[in-house]
């Protein structure tokens, strides 16, 4: 894949190439990163330079937990590596051997709410470098790991490009025993059953009254390429480098709720179509709600569809 060519206008109307380049220390590019790793990448930080102990002997550059609450780890090459990707990979049994610590941090850093939402089944790898090698790159498909490949590039004038090259949604691992007593408590408190609360056993097959409308949605939001479906415990993500909507089935209305990266500010809201979600809880990501009960309602959420990919 060509790396990614920014232009810029000159005096007379032509456009110049800028040029990218690596940066001089891998701390800086570290550094940069975790200060924006939310909108970058999605991912909330928790820490830097993370020590992982005698026994593993090393240090995670950026540890974090992402959007869908899974546990985070991102490597960073100045340059190009192949240890980038087994480093992050070793890291893993790491986060396995931890779960207690890695929990009090998150409570530590993000709250108890976040503490008791981490989901553990597929545990998140992302490797930034300047290049990746051919092997790398086909590597990480036999590893069965959650694990992005993202190259940078630093332009003039501070701009710096994160560019997507790989990525693998990984295997996840059953619900422990623990978990699955919660989902059952907070299902009974809220006076429903635990599979009808639940999406767990196959989040991504929708209800039967559903199944056809859903369809057609998939095959909306899979149009753009790099587009990654991560069927989740209570909705299914669509992703790139960040959650860019998310599908939440309601089989006693008929209905599916899509959640899209948009700022509600920027859309005309329809009342019982488009809702603005900022500050309201919900499964999923992002902050527009749109309702589609029918193929006309999906035709209608087209163009935000779209919107919601292409600006991303």
């Amino acid at each position: 894949m060509a790396d990614l060519m920014l232009f810029r206008q000159d005096a007379d109307g032509r456009d110049v190439e800028l040029r990218g380049s690596a940066v001089a220390l891998e701390v800086e590019l570290q550094r940069r990163v975790e200060a924006g790793m939310e909108s970058m990448l999605g991912i909330r930080f928790l820490a830097s330079e993370y020590p992982t102990g005698p026994w593993h002997r090393g240090r995670i550059d950026s540890l974090g937990l992402d959007e869908n609450n899974a546990p985070v780890v991102v490597e960073y090459k100045k340059g190009s590596d192949s240890g980038v990707v087994s480093q992050a990979v070793s890291y893993l049994s790491w986060l396995d051997s931890a779960r207690h610590e890695f929990e009090a941090l998150v409570k530590e850093k993000l709250g108890i709410e976040a503490a008791e939402a981490i989901d553990r089944r597929n545990p998140r790898m992302v490797c930034i470098a300047a290049r990746f090698s051919h092997h790398d790159q086909v590597a990480v498909h036999r590893l069965h790991e959650r694990i992005d490949l993202v190259r940078y590039r630093i332009f003039d004038g501070g701009l710096l490009s994160l560019l997507l090259i790989e990525s693998t949604p990984g295997c996840p691992h059953p619900v422990p025993a623990r978990r699955q007593r919660r989902e059952r408590e907070k299902a009974a408190v809220a006076g429903e059953s635990y599979e009808k609360s639940s999406t767990q056993e196959n989040p991504s097959v929708a209800p039967a009254c559903l199944q056809d409308l859903y369809v057609e949605l998939h095959e909306a939001l899979t149009a753009w390429c790099g587009v990654e479906v991560s069927p989740l415990r209570h909705y299914v993500a669509y992703r790139r480098m960040v959650n860019l909507a998310s599908v939440v089935f309601r089989p006693k209305h008929e209905a599916i709720l899509l959640y899209l990266r948009i700022d509600p500010d920027t859309v005309e809201l329809d009342e019982g179509f488009s809702r603005d979600m900022r500050g309201i809880g919900h499964h999923g990501t992002g902050d527009l709600e749109v309702r589609i009960s029918s193929a006309a309602d999906l035709e209608k959420a087209s163009p935000l569809i779209r919107r919601a990919f292409e600006t991303a």
